[in-house]
C-alpha cells in the first residue's frame, strides 16, 4: 500500500518545527575573558614565556612604584623639611608638596602672573578645536577645521604674544615656559607637518625633475641629521637670512626647525602610503576624467592616509616627546621647568628630583597614550568597511 501525494504532504508538514529554536550559546572557551586570555596571552609557547616574564617584571616594579607615589609619599608641607627622612622617621616617597608649590611654574613658566588668564584662554580655545576635530559626529566639521587651522592660531598669537594696540601688553617669548611651551611646540609641529609632508611626498613622486630633486634633497638632508642639529641650525643660521630688525625670536626659530624636521619624516610616511595604493586606483580615477589634484584629493590620499594611520600617529608621538630637546637652545619647556624647580634650595630633599621626573613621565604617558588609543579607535572604525 502506497501513500498518495496529499498524504505525503501532510506527513511532511506534521514534522515541521512550528517555532524557531533559539541558537545555542558559543562555547565559553571561544568567547569572554577566558577566550581573550587564551588568544592573547597563552596562544603559543613564546606568548606564554613573554606573559610570565612581563608578569614577573610588573610584580617587581609596580609595588615599589605604588609605595613611592602613594603609600610612602608626603602630601602636605611648606618646604623641604616636610620631605626629609629624619623628620618623618621612616622611608620617604614622593614629595608632593613640592609639586603643589611649583605647579603654576610647571604650567606657565615665567609668564607674568597678571596675564596668565591669556594662557588659560589659549588652552580652552585649543581644547575646543581638538575636541571639534576629533569628534567624528560633530556638526559642521568643515567649520571646525577652519576654526582649528586658522582661527585658533591667530587668536593664540594675539593672546600669548600680545598686541598693545588692542590693550594686550606684549609678553616676550623668553618668559614662556612649562607646559605652555610644550603644547605650543607640539601643536605647531603636528599641524604643519602633515600638510607639508603630503606636499613633499607628492613632490618626491612628481614627474617634474626639478620638483622631485628639490623634494628628495630636502627630505634626505633633514632626515640625515639629528633634531638637535636642526634646532641649532634654526637658532643660529635662520637669523642670517633676514635683516636684523626682522630676526625671529628664539621660540619661533625652534618652531620652524621642528616643523621642518617633522615634515621630512611625515613625507616618508605618506610616500609609503601612496606606494601601497594599487595602480588600478590611479587608472580608474583618470578613466572617469579626474585631474591630478582631484584624483589625489578624492581617491588616492584618503586611502593612503588610512593605510598609514599607525605610522602617522607614531610620528606624532615621537614629535611630542622630542619637544623636550628645545631646552638645549635655551627654551624652557615642561621638562626644563622641572629641572629648574628641583634645584630650588627651598625644596632640596632626597626625593624632590625623582618626584619631578615622575610628574613629567605621567604627563607624557597620558598624552601619548591618548593619541595612541584615539588612532587605534579611528583605525578600527575605518577598517569596518574592508572586513569580510
Amino acid at each position: 500500500m502506497t501513500m498518495s501525494e496529499g498524504d505525503l504532504a501532510v506527513t511532511e508538514i506534521r514534522y515541521l518545527q512550528k517555532q524557531p529554536v533559539d541558537p545555542l550559546p558559543p562555547p565559553r572557551r571561544l568567547v569572554g575573558p577566558i577566550a581573550w586570555v587564551r588568544e592573547n596571552l597563552f596562544s603559543t609557547w613564546f606568548n606564554i614565556a613573554m606573559t610570565v616574564f612581563i608578569g614577573l617584571l610588573i610584580f617587581w616594579i609596580v609595588p615599589d612604584l605604588i609605595n613611592f607615589l602613594f603609600l610612602d609619599a608626603v602630601w602636605t608641607g611648606n618646604d623641604r623639611e616636610a620631605c626629609l627622612p629624619s623628620n618623618l622617621k621612616r622611608e620617604v616617597g614622593a614629595c608632593w608638596p613640592f609639586v603643589w608649590d611649583r605647579f603654576s611654574y610647571f604650567v606657565y613658566g615665567s609668564y607674568p602672573i597678571p596675564y596668565r588668564w591669556r594662557v588659560d584662554i589659549f588652552f580652552g580655545l585649543l581644547a575646543i578645536g581638538v575636541g571639534w576635530m576629533l569628534w567624528l559626529n560633530a556638526p559642521r566639521r568643515d567649520l571646525g577645521a577652519l576654526y582649528f587651522f586658522v582661527v585658533v592660531p591667530i587668536l593664540s598669537y594675539v593672546l600669548l604674544s600680545g598686541v598693545p594696540a588692542i590693550g594686550l601688553p606684549h609678553v616676550d617669548t623668553n618668559l614662556w615656559g612649562g607646559i605652555l611651551v610644550t603644547i605650543v611646540v607640539a601643536w605647531v609641529g603636528i599641524v604643519v607637518s602633515l600638510p607639508l609632508g603630503i606636499l613633499l611626498a607628492l613632490g618626491r613622486r612628481s614627474p617634474m625633475p626639478i620638483v622631485r630633486t628639490l623634494s628628495i634633497t630636502f627630505i634626505e638632508f633633514v632626515r640625515g641629521v639629528p633634531l638637535i642639529t636642526v634646532l641649532f641650525m634654526a637658532s643660529v643660521m635662520l637669523p642670517l637670512f633676514v635683516p636684523e630688525q626682522y630676526s625671529p625670536d628664539k621660540l619661533l626659530r625652534a618652531l620652524v626647525g621642528i616643523a621642518l624636521f617633522a615634515s621630512a619624516y611625515m613625507a616618508e610616511v605618506v610616500r609609503a602610503g601612496l606606494a601601497a595604493i594599487p595602480k588600478g586606483q590611479y587608472e580608474g580615477a583618470q578613466a572617469v576624467g579626474l585631474g591630478y589634484w582631484q584624483m589625489m584629493r578624492f581617491i588616492i590620499l584618503p586611502q593612503a592616509l588610512k593605510v598609514t594611520i599607525p605610522n602617522i600617529v607614531n610620528t606624532y608621538i615621537g614629535l611630542f616627546k622630542d619637544t623636550t630637546l628645545v631646552f638645549i637652545v635655551g627654551i624652557f619647556d615642561f621638562l626644563r621647568a622641572i629641572e629648574v624647580a628641583r634645584i630650588d634650595p627651598k625644596w632640596a630633599a632626597p626625593t624632590t628630583s625623582t618626584t619631578g621626573y615622575a610628574v613629567a613621565a605621567i604627563f607624557y604617558v597620558i598624552f601619548c597614550y591618548g593619541m595612541s588609543r584615539y588612532a587605534r579607535a579611528t583605525e578600527e572604525r575605518l577598517a569596518k568597511g574592508t572586513k569580510r
